[in-house]
């Protein structure tokens, strides 16, 4: 009965899965979690720079240009970082001194968290490699580990 009959997924279901395997393989060729990161340490900021406590606006820089900017620039880094893989470095050491300038723009960097956030995205959008440069580094790995070894006796 249950056992014997063969169970159908639905259309529905099978073409989800089809759309995460798409976007997961896409994903993995680019510095995804970095750029994520950046992405939400400039929101994370941009609201920690818009607080309004009673009636004490709380903005520091010039006039709170500066904790408009530096937002909008680190949430820009990151998108450019997810969509142009090929400069990542580019955008990782750009973020993180934006990250790090924050601290005097922007309510301490957003009181810290918004700093960390975007120096911790910086560098993991700098370490990020191709999937080709994966493959040839386990590749040069792995043929200096099956090197022979000299003894002397």
């Amino acid at each position: 009965m249950l056992l014997t009959e063969s169970v159908d997924v639905p259309v529905s279901r099978r073409n989800a899965r089809s759309r995460w395997r798409r976007f997961a393989a896409w994903r993995r060729n680019r510095p995804f979690v970095g750029g994520l990161l950046l992405a939400v340490s400039g929101v994370e900021m941009f609201f920690s720079g818009q607080l309004d406590i009673g009636h004490l606006r709380v903005q520091l820089g010039i006039e709170g240009l500066q904790a408009t900017i530096i937002p909008i620039a680190l949430l820009l880094l990151g998108v450019l970082a997810i969509t142009m893989p090929a400069h990542h470095v580019f955008y990782g050491v750009l973020s993180l001194a934006v990250g790090l300038y924050a601290l005097v723009g922007v309510n301490l960097g957003g009181f810290l968290l918004g700093t960390i956030i975007a120096c911790v995205g910086g560098v993991l959008v700098v370490a990020w490699m191709t999937p080709e440069a994966r493959a040839e580094s386990k590749a040069r790995r792995g043929s200096r580990q099956e090197a022979p070894t000299e003894e002397s006796g």
